[in-house]
C-alpha cells in the first residue's frame, strides 16, 4: 500500500509537469490552430537562461524570475517574427517554421552553453516527508512543483475569466474578424498568448530541470509526454490540458514502480491509445460531426 501511495504521489508531481506544458501546447492551439514543435526547445533555452543566472548569482528565485521573464520575451518575439508572416498561409507552414526554430534553438544551445548536461539544484529539499513513522517518496520540493503550477493554473484561469485581457485575447482566438470589428488588436492579443504560452513553459522547465538536467536534448521527451497528456484531454481544452497530464504522470509512475523504468513510455502510450479508441476527440474535446 505504502508504494502505491509513493507512486501516486510522485506520479501527481510529474504529472503536474506535463500538464503545464501541456497547457502551453494547448494555448497557442487554441489561439493559432498551430502546434509549436519548438515549445521544448524554447523552455530548454529559457531553462539554460535561469541555469546562468543561478551559476552567477546563487539565487534559484532570481533564476526563476529570469526563466519566466526571459520566456515572455521568447515568445512575443517568435509570433511577431516567425509566425505573424505565416499567418494567412497554409497551416503546414507554420509547422516547418516551428520546426526550423527547433533545430535552431538546439544548434544555438550547443554553441553557447554545449552539449553537455548541466544539474540544476531544485527549489527545496528533495528528503520524503516522514509520516507515522514511515518516509513518503514525497519531498518539499515535489510540494513546491504542484504548488507551483496549481498557482500558475489558477492565475490563468483567472486572466481568462475576470480581466479584460483575458476577455479580448478568447474573443481573438475564437472569432479574431469580429473581434478586430469590435476594437480588439488581435495582432497584440496574439503575441501576449505566445508570450504567456512560454512563460508556462519555461515554468515546467525550471520545475522539470532537477530530475532531467539542463541540456540541448533533456526535455524532448519531456515534450512528448505533454504532447500525449494534450491529446489525451482534447487539444483545445485547458482542464484536459492539466487532467492530461496528471494521467500520464500517474500511468509513468506506475509503471515505472511495478514494471521497470525500460517500460516507462508504454504507460503513457497505453493512456493514449485507451482514450483515443473510447473518445478520439480526448476526454474533453469537442466531438464534430462529419458533414457530407
Amino acid at each position: 500500500m505504502l508504494r502505491f501511495v509513493n507512486l501516486t504521489l510522485a506520479g501527481i508531481s510529474g504529472g503536474m509537469v506535463f500538464a503545464a506544458l501541456a497547457l502551453a501546447l494547448v494555448m497557442i492551439f487554441r489561439a493559432t490552430r498551430v502546434i509549436n514543435f519548438a515549445q521544448g526547445a524554447m523552455l530548454m533555452i529559457t531553462s539554460f537562461i535561469a541555469w546562468t543566472v543561478l551559476h552567477h548569482s546563487g539565487s534559484y528565485w532570481l533564476a526563476l524570475a529570469g526563466a519566466l521573464g526571459s520566456g515572455l520575451l521568447l515568445g512575443a518575439v517568435t509570433e511577431r517574427v516567425l509566425i505573424r508572416p505565416v499567418e494567412n498561409k497554409p497551416p503546414l507552414n507554420a509547422v516547418v517554421v516551428t520546426l526550423g526554430l527547433l533545430v535552431l534553438l538546439n544548434a544555438l544551445a550547443g554553441m553557447i552553453w554545449g552539449n553537455t548536461p548541466r544539474s540544476y539544484p531544485p527549489a527545496f529539499s528533495l528528503e520524503g516527508f516522514k509520516v507515522g513513522g514511515m518516509r513518503l517518496l514525497f519531498s518539499p520540493g515535489d510540494l513546491f512543483t504542484i504548488s507551483a503550477v496549481a498557482l500558475m493554473v489558477i492565475a490563468l484561469v483567472l486572466l481568462f475569466r475576470w480581466t479584460a485581457l483575458g476577455l479580448q485575447m478568447r474573443a481573438a482566438a475564437y472569432a479574431p474578424e469580429i473581434a478586430r470589428l469590435l476594437g480588439v488588436r488581435v495582432g497584440r492579443m496574439l503575441t501576449t498568448g505566445w508570450a504567456l504560452s512560454a512563460m508556462v513553459g519555461s515554468l515546467a522547465g525550471v520545475l522539470i530541470a532537477p530530475s532531467v538536467f539542463v541540456g540541448p536534448a533533456q526535455f524532448d521527451l519531456v515534450l512528448v509526454y505533454a504532447f500525449t497528456a494534450a491529446i489525451i484531454g482534447g487539444l483545445e481544452s485547458p482542464v484536459g490540458a492539466v487532467v492530461g497530464g496528471l494521467l500520464v504522470g500517474c500511468a509513468l509512475s506506475y509503471v515505472s514502480g511495478y514494471a521497470g523504468s525500460e517500460t516507462t513510455p508504454l504507460g503513457a502510450l497505453a493512456v493514449l491509445m485507451a482514450v483515443l479508441v473510447l473518445r478520439p476527440s480526448g476526454l474533453f474535446g469537442s466531438s464534430a460531426q462529419r458533414t457530407v
